[in-house]
Order: structure tokens, then sequence, then C-alpha cells
């Protein structure tokens, strides 16, 4: 019996694209380089870890990757993520999802002070029992570690578990788990990833009645 709902932060619940262009673009605009950043450039970096990402936006203005990737992670701890991020239809499908009976969870490689940071900028942290974000010590995504702490959290079963992601790297790790996997388009894959369009969702409102037609058909 599906119970469980697992969701990736950005590219899926949450578009935050515009918020680390903001904060790189604020760390050009201080070493007195005025250059924007291409959103279109950008979307795709977004799955692609954080240091990774920010070594190619500030691309050759990029410092220390390590000392650039910390500081951008201050200014975001710092920055306000606005309730218009979040992608149409994502607040009241997960309150609806709640209150159909769904347990709730997030599985992120954002930094875990930052994905409990923007749940509540937005107003879903109640939404969610388990909130695991990267971590110290354990492997990101698409390795399975973060993912084992949110079944170890709920002490529940993939058999009962649903993973929503935005990423071949969501992907990834709910096949490494033998869990069923539903993909949102308006995210950050890699453009060669082809999903399974039997999987593939344009809108999280959409995914959220299938998910509930799915449970209760």
């Amino acid at each position: 019996m599906l119970r469980h709902l697992i969701f990736d932060l950005d590219g899926t619940l949450v578009d935050s694209c515009a918020i680390c262009i903001e904060i790189l673009e604020g760390m050009l605009a201080e070493r007195g380089n005025t250059r924007k950043i291409d959103p279109e450039f950008a979307r795709p970096w977004m799955s692609h870890g954080g240091q990774k990402m920010v070594m190619a936006l500030l691309g050759d203005d990029c410092g220390d990757p390590a000392q650039e990737l910390a500081e951008f992670r201050r200014r975001y701890a710092v920055t306000q993520t606005r309730v218009e991020t979040l992608f149409n239809h994502v607040a009241t499908s997960l309150r609806s999802l709640h209150r159909q009976g769904f347990v709730l969870s997030i599985c992120s490689n954002k930094p875990q002070n930052l994905v409990d940071k923007v749940l509540e900028d937005t107003g879903l942290a109640p939404l969610f029992q388990s909130v695991v974000g990267s971590r110290a010590g354990v492997a990101p995504k698409p390795a399975p570690d973060l993912l084992d702490l949110v079944l170890a959290d709920l002490g529940a079963s993939p058999d009962h578990c649903l993973f929503v992601g935005d990423s071949e790297l969501d992907h990834a790790v709910a096949d490494a788990r033998g869990m069923p996997f539903l993909f949102l388009t308006h995210g950050y894959a890699d453009p060669d990833y082809r999903p399974d369009p039997a999987m593939s969702y344009d809108c999280f409102g959409e995914l959220a009645r299938a998910v509930m037609e799915r449970a209760h058909g």
C-alpha cells in the first residue's frame, strides 16, 4: 500500500534557480563585475552539486571553489526564499495529499540548514514528517545514503513509498532502493535525460492527482 511520498526539493517543489543567480550576481557585483548570469545556462547546473554550480556560474571570476561555495551558502542562509518560488500548485497539492493521509518527506542534496530554511520560508515545513538534507559523512544522491536516512527515520519499507523528483539523480536513487519514481519536467534534469513519458508530469497538480488515483484506484 502506498503511504509515503518522498520529494526532492529544488526543481521539484521550489524553483531555486532565481535565488541562486541573485546571490551569485551579488557576489560578482561586490567584485566590480556587473555580468548577468543567463537563467537558461544556469538551470541545468542546479542539480550538479553546489561546488560545480558555483564554479560554472561564476566562471572566470571563481576563486577557490570551496571558499566560493561556503560564501554562497552563507548568503543563502540569510536570503528569504519567497513563496512565489514554489512551482504552480505545489502548496495546495501538498496540503491536499497531507489531508488524504499520505506521509510526506524530503530527500535533498541541499545542506540540511538550507532545506529547513526554505521549508520554513515557504510555509511548507509543517507538512513533512522527515526532512533529510546533505550533511558531512553522507554521500549525496545518486548514492542512496540520504534516502536510507529518510527510510530509517520513517521506519518505512520502500514498498510503501514513492519518490518524486526532477532529475536523473532522483530517478537513480529511487531505482537503487527499488522504489517507484515519478518525474516532474519543470526542474533541472540533464537535457539528455529521457524519462518514461508514462511517469512524467509537466504540472505538480497533475502529478498529485495521479498519485491519489494510484493509491485509491
